[in-house]
């Protein structure tokens, strides 16, 4: 679920965001959550705190956007990373600074979470069965 204060987005933009975790959850079957505000202390630390206190975390993928200190963090959990290398995860926080350097903030949140859910989706079994 995205967390985000009252005042930072509209309801269409919270719909953009919501409607792309649901079908990113869909998608890979990993739960997804976005948090937008001021970061307490250190980005990192405080990012994976957030993601810690989450339902299941080992089952998760957080992106946290500090915009006014600049920061970026995207934490996955243990299962998560199982299907989401540490590059890959890189490549989707240039793609979404980009957004956010050209002020797009909800685009850039939009695209994270559709690539993050590509990476993370369980890659296609060609044969389910022993061969002879």
């Amino acid at each position: 679920m995205a967390q985000v204060a009252a005042g930072d987005f509209s309801d269409a933009e919270r719909y953009v965001i919501d409607e792309a975790i649901r079908r990113a959850e869909t998608l890979c079957r990993f739960e997804f959550s976005v948090f937008v505000g001021s970061a307490a202390g250190d980005p990192r630390a405080f990012a994976t705190q957030l993601h810690n206190s989450l339902v299941a975390p080992s089952r998760s993928i957080l992106i946290m956007v500090d915009p006014s200190a600049h920061a970026l963090e995207v934490v996955t959990g243990g299962l998560v990373r199982r299907n989401v290398t540490d590059s890959e995860v890189e490549l989707v926080i240039l793609e979404m600074g980009t957004r956010f350097a050209e002020g797009d903030l909800v685009g850039g949140l939009k695209r994270g979470i559709e690539m993050l859910a590509e990476h993370a989706k369980a890659p296609q079994t060609l044969h389910t069965e022993p061969q002879p």
